[in-house]
Formats: C-alpha cells, sequence, structure tokens
C-alpha cells in the first residue's frame, strides 16, 4: 500500500519536477505530437492517388462550409462557394482564351486583392504553376522575373498596366501572350479578360484537368534576392506547400479563427502560411493590400482577428502608434512572424497584452526550418528530438571577411561549438531536397555547399549566421553575402549596384546595408567613386534609382570616395564600410541622404543624421 502512495506522490510533484528541471518539457510534448500529426498526413497525401493537393483541401472545405466567409476585403465578404465559383469561372475562360493546359506556367502580376486567390485557384485547378510576380518591380527586373520562370502567359491587375505597358515591346517580341483583369477594351497587344471571365461557366473542372500532379511537382515560383543581383525564381513544390500551410497549425490555429493577412501575397509568409495556411485550417482570412499601423487595431476589433501575421518592422510600427486606453481590446492570441527584436517582442507584450508570438525561421528555397514553440523572447526556434530527423541540419564556422566557410586541413568544415555563431547550412537528401532556382543553374550550385564533414556531401547554404545556446535555443544573427533586409524585403546589393552603374556620373558601386537605431534590418547605402572630372548629380541619381528600384530597395546613403578598397580576389570590401555606418562625426568622405520628398541626394549634416538616429526623420 506504501508503494501506492508513493507512486501517487510522485505523480503529483511530476509537474513541478518537470517545471524546475525541464521548464520546456510540455511545450516540447505538444510541438513534437502537433509537428508528427501533421507529417504523418503529408505522407498519407503523398500517396494518395490521385495526389491530393492543396487545392482539393480548398475544395472539401467548399462541400463542407459552402457559406463561411472565406475571405474579407474592403467592406465585401467573399465566402468559400464564392470563391469556389469564380475561380471555376477564372479557370474556365483561360481555357477557352488562352488554352491554358496542365504544366502550362502562367505568371501573375496582382496585388493583394481577391482576385488574386481565385485567379491563383483557377490555375491551380488547371494544373498551371504559377509565377508570384513581386507588384512592385519594374523595368529590367520585371522582366527579367518573367523571363526566368519560362512562362508564355501574363496575367496583370488593371492598375499595374503602365508597368506592363513599359515592358510590352520585350513581352511581344518572346510571343508573350498579356491579359489584363480589366473591362476595358483590348489595345497595344494586351488582351482584357474581365468580360471573358464574366460570361464563363462556374461549373466545377475536372480533377482529370490535373491528373499528372505529384507531390515534387512545381506548384509555383517564388521569387528570392540574393547573390546575382536581380530576384532568382525558387521552385516551390506542392509538398513545399503543404509543409508551410501546417504552420498555422502547428502555432495552434483552428478553423474558428479569423486570420489578418496583410503581407504580400507574392510572398512566401503571405502566400503559403497565410493564404495556403487558411486553406488548411479551413479559417477565415481578412486581406489587406497593405499593412498600416493606424487602422490595425480597428480591423482586429472590426473582424474579431484571432491570428495575426509579421514581420519585424510591423511590431515596430505598432508600437510606435500613439497609445490608447483600447490597446489590450482584441481577440488575437497568435502572432505568426519572423524578424522581431526581443525588445519589441518585449514592448509589444507589455502593450498589447499576452499574445503567443511564434517566431519562425526559413528560406523560400530552403531545406531546413525553425519555429519558436515556446514562450521564451528573442530567439527563432528550438531544437528538440525531432529537430535533426526532419531538417538535417549545421552551424559551421565562417570567415566574414573572406566571405566563406572555415575548413580545416582536410579541407573540411568546422562545426561551431554551443553558444558560437556559425553558418547555417541544411543536408541535401531525398527528403530535404534543395530544387534550385529556374533558368539559374549557376546560382542554384552556389547555393550547394559540398565536402562539409566528409568528402562529397552536400548542403544547402542558407547565407545566414545563428548561434544556438546551452538550452537548445536558436538566434538568428545576421545574413552574410551580398543581400540585406529592408522593410521586410530581401535586397540583392548586386542588382542595386548594376542600377547605380546606369548613373552617369558614377564609376563604381560598392553596395550593403548599414543597421540604424532602432530600425529592424539594415538600409541601404552605396559607397560610389565617380568618373573623371564628374561631380555626384544628386538629382540624376535619384531619378534613376527610382525608375528601376522600389522604394525600400533604393540606397538612402551614399558616400563618394576616391577608390574602392578590393580584396586578394578583386572583391569590393564590405565590412569596413559597413561598421562605419553613415555618421558624418565619423567619416571624412561627402555623405549624401535620399530625400523623397525633395526626390533627389541632400548632403547629409550632422543635423539630418541627429534626426534620424532621434528618429525624427522617418526611414
Amino acid at each position: 500500500m506504501i508503494w501506492w502512495f508513493t507512486l501517487l506522490a510522485a505523480l503529483a510533484l511530476l509537474p513541478a519536477l518537470l517545471g524546475t528541471f525541464y521548464p520546456y518539457f510540455f511545450q516540447d510534448c505538444v510541438y513534437i505530437y502537433r509537428a508528427v500529426g501533421f507529417g504523418i498526413r503529408l505522407i498519407k497525401y503523398s500517396k494518395k492517388t490521385p495526389f491530393y493537393s492543396i487545392v482539393d483541401c480548398f475544395l472539401d472545405a467548399v462541400k463542407k462550409h459552402p457559406k463561411k466567409a472565406f475571405v474579407h476585403f474592403e467592406g465585401k465578404t467573399f465566402t468559400y462557394l464564392d470563391v469556389e465559383r469564380q475561380s471555376n469561372k477564372v479557370a474556365n475562360a483561360l481555357r477557352s482564351v488562352a488554352a491554358l493546359k496542365e504544366g502550362d506556367t502562367v505568371a501573375l502580376f496582382i496585388g493583394n486583392e481577391p482576385c488574386f486567390m481565385w485567379t491563383w485557384l483557377g490555375l491551380a485547378k488547371l494544373g498551371c504553376p504559377a509565377a508570384l510576380l513581386n507588384f512592385n518591380i519594374r523595368s529590367r527586373s520585371l522582366l527579367h522575373c518573367f523571363s526566368c520562370c519560362g512562362a508564355n502567359v501574363l496575367i496583370a491587375a488593371a492598375d499595374l498596366r503602365d508597368a506592363v505597358e513599359e515592358i510590352l515591346p520585350a513581352l511581344k517580341e518572346k510571343g508573350i501572350t498579356v491579359y489584363l483583369l480589366s473591362d476595358e477594351q483590348s489595345a497595344n497587344g494586351i488582351h482584357s479578360i474581365n468580360q471573358k471571365i464574366a460570361e464563363a461557366s462556374d461549373e466545377p473542372l475536372s480533377p482529370s484537368l490535373r491528373s499528372n500532379v505529384r507531390i515534387r511537382t512545381t506548384a509555383l515560383y517564388i521569387y528570392t534576392s540574393g547573390t546575382t543581383g536581380l530576384p532568382k525564381a525558387a521552385y516551390v513544390t506542392h509538398e513545399r506547400v503543404w509543409a508551410a500551410s501546417f504552420i498555422q497549425g502547428v502555432c495552434g490555429a483552428t478553423s474558428e479563427d479569423i486570420f489578418y493577412l496583410n503581407l504580400p501575397l507574392y510572398h512566401s509568409a503571405g502566400f503559403l502560411i497565410g493564404l495556403a495556411g487558411s486553406i488548411e485550417r479551413g479559417n477565415t482570412i481578412v486581406l489587406k493590400r497593405k499593412f498600416s499601423a493606424s487602422q490595425f487595431w480597428d480591423d482586429c476589433r472590426k473582424h474579431n482577428i484571432t491570428v495575426m501575421q509579421y514581420i519585424g518592422e510591423t511590431m515596430r510600427y505598432l508600437c510606435n502608434t500613439p497609445k490608447k486606453e483600447n490597446d489590450r481590446d482584441h481577440k488575437v492570441k497568435i502572432a505568426i512572424g519572423n524578424g522581431v527584436r526581443p525588445d519589441i517582442w518585449k514592448e509589444f507584450h507589455n502593450r498589447f497584452g499576452r499574445i503567443y508570438v511564434r517566431e519562425l525561421y526559413a528560406a523560400t528555397e530552403g531545406n531546413v526550418g525553425f519555429i519558436n514553440y515556446t514562450d521564451k523572447v528573442g530567439v527563432i526556434g528550438r531544437i528538440n528530438i525531432l529537430s535533426k530527423v526532419l531538417f538535417p541540419f549545421a552551424l559551421i564556422k565562417f570567415d566574414i571577411e573572406k566571405d566563406e566557410p572555415v575548413r580545416n586541413s582536410q579541407g573540411l568544415c568546422i562545426p561551431a561549438g554551443k553558444d558560437e555563431v556559425g553558418l547555417l547550412v541544411g543536408k541535401i537528401t531525398k527528403h530535404t531536397p534543395f530544387v534550385g532556382y529556374a533558368g539559374n543553374k549557376q546560382q542554384t550550385d552556389k547555393k550547394r555547399l559540398s565536402d562539409v564533414f566528409v568528402k562529397g556531401d552536400l548542403y544547402f547554404n542558407s547565407g545566414d549566421l545563428l548561434r544556438i545556446d546551452h538550452q537548445n535555443f536558436v538566434y538568428f544573427q545576421d545574413r552574410v553575402g551580398d543581400t540585406f533586409r529592408w522593410k521586410g524585403e530581401n535586397v540583392a546589393t548586386t542588382e542595386v549596384g548594376d542600377i547605380l552603374g546606369m548613373v552617369d556620373c558614377i564609376d563604381e558601386a560598392n553596395v550593403y546595408g548599414v543597421k540604424v537605431e532602432g530600425h529592424e534590418g539594415r538600409i541601404g547605402m552605396a559607397a560610389v567613386t565617380l568618373k573623371e572630372g564628374r561631380e555626384f548629380d544628386c538629382v540624376n541619381t535619384c531619378s534613376v534609382l527610382a525608375n528601376y528600384l522600389p522604394v525600400y530597395a533604393r540606397p538612402r546613403f551614399i558616400r563618394i570616395q576616391n577608390s574602392m578598397e578590393i580584396t586578394g580576389t578583386f572583391k569590393m570590401k564590405k565590412v569596413k564600410l559597413v561598421e562605419e555606418g553613415f555618421d558624418p562625426a565619423q567619416i571624412q568622405d561627402p555623405l549624401y541622404f535620399l530625400d523623397l520628398t525633395q526626390k533627389k541626394y541632400i548632403p547629409l549634416t550632422q543635423e539630418i543624421f541627429n534626426s534620424i538616429t532621434s528618429q525624427d526623420i522617418k526611414l
């Protein structure tokens, strides 16, 4: 009898003991339970004949709750059945007008609006991969993005007509057909398609139209910036769509939740976690054209938002809004995203209440990811028993000056120790592939790192520096190479440098990102040399950049140098420039600041510098 009471006492003490010695035990268990469940589902879907895709999941949701709101947008509500019928009309119209068939890639150039959703669904029902074009890009970058995905059809929103017309001669030369989601009459080789869609049947399409779709078939092309300068089209398979769609569920979202989607739908986060994730959960989306800090909480209260999405800047913008008595008057319980600083994270909690922040780490094209399913502030994930089974990865020592991994005498990489910063690499296997980039073998090969731990092995080079502490928490440290992140967007330094090279007065340009106090990420800066006998043209430089680059990619600071410092392998040195930043009190070279209101660069004075660091000047 005594042993029975002893057992009961031990069981009673177990939670306290676990809480003391293994404080994250229960959170680990919940995560592992959910992750294993989703893993089993994915295996089951992959073995179904025909393959069960996210589109089939949407069709099942339509059958289950046809009248349930799928998306609220600017005062209008579209049910699951509404979106189903509209996507059928799009698919039937495109079959008739464009003769689209399974496997044909179609580029979508559409902003955040419901027609993006049903146009993509219509294409998916035909088995057509969609290339999601960033609606901020123009001219050379836009043409490049379109060309590398191999599409023969471009579907654009009516408000983006000017951007399409700018590259129309080149599209015509390639034999590309352009459809505009507009009621206007066709002109200049652009076909208006709204009338055809309106007249098309809304009857369901046969699944046989996509009968060859498999789990490793390309579902999407999502663009990511990198060392090439111009964006790269990452292959996104149906397997990856499913895996990313499960993130909402792993974070605890259910079919009863209302999801606030204000990130761009051309982004992995907005499309895969937001749109695909809500289809997988069967919940309701509140869609915004773009993020607005002033409208955010009013929207949350109006629509009873329970799950929000963020990037680091989102949290900071919300914390910078004037404080109100009703700051905690909302139903938001989960925030999913990446890039929030620990201080902003704490401030967000203190001001807006106990919201479960689910910070995550992933790359569109990568084969490794983490998620912080605990309450610990400032981490991007936690290593548990499943981590290296799902994503075999390592942190290796990295030489920032040489911009390459450190190798030993055998030519192999050296693992980073606990609490040591290292380059994240993910092992490329059958279950964790790296598919690469469309039409860019060179850059695909550059992301593959061989001879890491044994001769002949192969790893994906994330280009990110991480740290794992003694409690197995993962911390993001920095991004290496020729890309930096600003306003939630990846900025490719080579692309910006190429555009600066088009400016008449500039001879060479070295582009990099610098830290600004109170801001997440790095803002663009360029050290340039001028052509002999030329002065810096403040107006023309601004004009050229505005013609070719979105606002977030334009260097806000210019540093005029007499000559460029280069490495022994003729690479421009950046580390010292990054460290020196843009303080005119510390730098002897002439400095300029891009004043967007004046549409020109102006001399960067100490007064302007102080106003930037005190955040009186908004960046």
